[in-house]
């Protein structure tokens, strides 16, 4: 039988074109997202411009309309009375209803096409609104599929005991990615990215405005844009410490925790206590970061699937090994049931604990909460090595 002769090249170059492809098809939808977004603002101004013009002209109709009436009941007391007044009273009579109706039809014209053109703005806006939404998703799919073609998955295999772990977390670490990115991204829009299109649109007005020499509305605008900035920065602080909380690194865990749980309170309506059984100390960088995000993930568990009123987080550092628990008063799960379908939040917090050389211990049961047990050591051996 004769070898197959494979060039590894070939695939190699293979790959690259279809990586290539992928990226400039994102970026081409990333254009066309960007776009969207521009447009939207400009229609967002546009519809408030609009709106302001449809007020003034129904207020204008109205007046018209009154003075219409107004004028026609005095052309009808002329006629009634015609005798009484001369030939030029009824024909300056006749000439202003003749007037008032003319400029009232104008008006409803005017402000019948306003409306026309307010709606096909609307469903315009609606019709980008759903462009965004869905070149967005496109967006986080792609990203998904280039870091799937670009990753290394073998060496997540190393820590695994079987190839099926290894396929499902391998597959599940590239979507937690994705996940995280597209929260991130999320939060970003919703928040700090739309506030600047808002102090941009908002800024256009207040020109416009000063323009006219609006001065006092233009105050109370610029009143409004000192908040929506203020309200910005917020979002984007709270942005930044999901990301990374800054006061690990210059507080500590401890007061880091505390903060954490504070916010988590407030977002998520669970009463939420941190308890120290030891006085707290400082502890090495990575082994805070890594307690940190054990906690915040275990804290997420509770907040998605416990329905708990209640969580604690209790520490306990001693010499060698820092010890903390999550407990909450939620409604729990059968353990024997859970083990049957692989949780990947579990598993990661497993993996990563095992990377710590550490433990992590689970204790569950339905309606009587649910408590996750960790045991970090200070010292990381490798092989006969220890690194502090």
């Amino acid at each position: 039988m004769a070898e197959a002769n494979i060039d590894i090249h070939v695939l190699d170059e293979i790959m690259n074109r279809t990586i290539s492809s992928v990226e400039q098809s994102k970026e081409k939808i990333f254009d066309i997202a960007e776009n969207a977004h521009k447009e939207r603002n400009h229609i967002s101004l546009e519809l408030e411009a609009l709106k302001t013009e449809i007020e003034r002209v129904i207020r204008q109709t109205d007046e018209l309309d009154l003075k219409a009436r107004q004028a026609r009941q005095k052309l009808a007391a002329i006629s009634r009375n015609f005798r009484q007044y001369s030939e030029t009273d009824i024909r300056e009579a006749y000439e202003e209803a003749s007037q008032m109706q003319i400029q009232l039809s104008l008006s409803r014209d005017k402000e019948l096409r306003l409306r026309q053109r307010r709606d096909e703005l609307e469903r315009r806006h609606r019709s980008i609104l759903q462009t965004i939404e869905k070149s967005e998703n496109l967006i986080a799919q792609m990203g998904s599929v280039l870091n799937y073609l670009q990753g290394d998955l073998k060496k997540v295999g190393i820590a695994l005991e079987s190839a099926q772990q290894q396929q499902l977390l391998g597959i599940q670490i590239i979507q937690a990615q994705e996940e995280e990115r597209k929260r991130v991204a999320r939060d970003i829009h919703d928040g700090p990215a739309q506030s600047m299109a808002n102090v941009t649109l908002r800024s256009e007005i207040v020109e416009r405005m000063l323009n006219q020499n609006r001065i006092d509305e233009a105050k109370v605008e610029l009143r409004l844009l000192k908040e929506l900035t203020r309200a910005s920065l917020v979002d984007a602080r709270k942005i930044i410490f999901d990301l990374r909380p800054m006061a690990l690194d210059d507080l500590g865990l401890v007061p880091t925790l505390r903060k954490y749980l504070e916010e988590y309170q407030k977002r998520h309506g669970i009463g939420a206590k941190l308890t120290l059984l030891t006085p707290e100390r400082r502890l090495q960088n990575s082994i805070e970061v890594a307690v940190f995000r054990l906690i915040q993930e275990s804290l997420n568990n509770t907040a998605k699937h416990a329905q708990a009123r209640n969580v604690e987080v209790r520490l306990e550092f001693k010499p060698h090994v820092v010890h903390f628990r999550v407990m909450d008063d939620g409604v729990g799960f059968d353990q024997s049931t859970r083990a049957e379908r692989p949780q990947f939040g579990i598993m990661g917090m497993r993996e990563r604990v095992k990377l710590l050389q550490g433990k992590m211990k689970i204790h569950s049961r339905p309606g009587k909460g649910t408590s996750v047990l960790f045991s970090i050591p200070l010292r990381i051996h490798d092989n006969k090595q220890t690194t502090p």
